[in-house]
């Protein structure tokens, strides 16, 4: 027993020593959830600049996006703090800093409730109090909503995607501090665009979540039809939801045929996916999944970008 321990604790020690603090703390704020964040805040503020007549370029960005930053930080860090021991079930999560205890729980809380309180209230201080405190709502619906309810009911997809849209108002908040329709928009977009993303996310970790107790759409109904009908109803749900700035007047003509074409991208590879249902193996229904992730993370940058660079400033709504 005690030569069993032994090596056990050789090898834990050796894990913990290839990772250092700084990277642990790059894998507990989530870098790839937080740019993402990032670059729908930033694009909600650019247009809130140019429903104002100001220049985008100027230190408010730069305030908005730090305190944005922080407080999405600080919130994957509580995530993982709730999720440890669910981390601690699955392959892919396992040797997070908080499944593998290299960061303690405490440790956790502090930079975790430290980044949101700083972050919101950064945001309150340096570009108006609705920002910092839809920032702050964000959080809480992240952490103390989606998080918990994940190992309850499938709904936590559908409510998880109200502080994972929520970035877009805020930085039009940012920019200009009411909410206006334009931003209700660039929300909308962002909520149904990440369906088809988390049914991917989910069919390919669908082993892991089970695992973990995680009742994502894929585990509750492990044959894929119900996955598969989600992603395809919100996939045909971008077109006219993605074209709604051109109606507002946000965007013109040439934002919307680019819309429409990666829409139709978006969806032919949604069609795709939706294979799973057919008893395929394993490896090539996880292949599917796998390639619509990747169109999904590409689908919105482009999708917001157009958008940006057709954007119409000083429209009267």
């Amino acid at each position: 027993m005690s030569a069993t321990t032994s090596i056990a604790g050789q090898s834990k020690s050796r894990k913990a020593a290839s990772h250092t603090l700084f990277s642990d703390y790059g894998e507990l704020f989530k870098p790839r959830v937080t740019l993402m964040v990032v670059i729908t805040a930033a694009a909600g503020f650019y247009l809130g600049c140019l429903r104002s007549g100001i220049s985008p370029f100027h230190i408010q960005f730069i305030n908005a996006m730090i305190g944005i930053t922080a407080v999405t930080c600080g919130s994957g860090a509580l995530n993982q703090v709730l999720e440890r021991r669910t981390d601690a079930l699955m392959p892919r999560t396992r040797m997070r800093p908080m499944a593998a205890e290299r960061i303690g729980l405490a440790h956790g809380l502090i930079v975790g409730f430290t980044a949101i309180a700083g972050g919101s209230i950064f945001l309150a201080l340096t570009t108006n109090y609705l920002t910092g405190i839809l920032t702050l709502l964000t959080a809480v619906g992240y952490v103390a909503v989606y998080t918990p309810m994940k190992r309850i009911s499938m709904a936590a997809t559908f409510l998880g995607a109200f502080p994972g849209a929520l970035p877009a108002i805020i930085g039009w908040t940012a920019a200009r501090p009411m909410i206006e329709w334009p931003a209700v928009a660039l929300f909308a977009i962002i909520f149904v665009w990440q369906f088809p993303h988390f049914e991917a996310i989910g069919w390919l970790y669908r082993d892991d979540y089970a695992l973990a107790g995680i009742r994502v759409t894929a585990v509750v109904s492990p044959k894929g039809r119900a996955t598969a009908a989600q992603a395809l109803f919100y996939a045909v749900l971008m077109f006219p939801v993605s074209l709604w700035p051109v109606y507002l007047g946000t965007s013109g003509r040439i934002y919307g045929a680019c819309a429409i074409v990666l829409d139709l991208i978006y969806l032919a590879y949604t069609i795709q996916f939706t294979k799973i249902t057919r008893g395929l193996p394993p490896a090539v229904s996880r292949n599917y999944a796998r390639t619509l992730l990747r169109v999904s993370v590409i689908h919105l940058p482009l999708l917001l970008a157009a958008m940006m660079l057709d954007a119409v400033g000083r429209i009267a709504y």
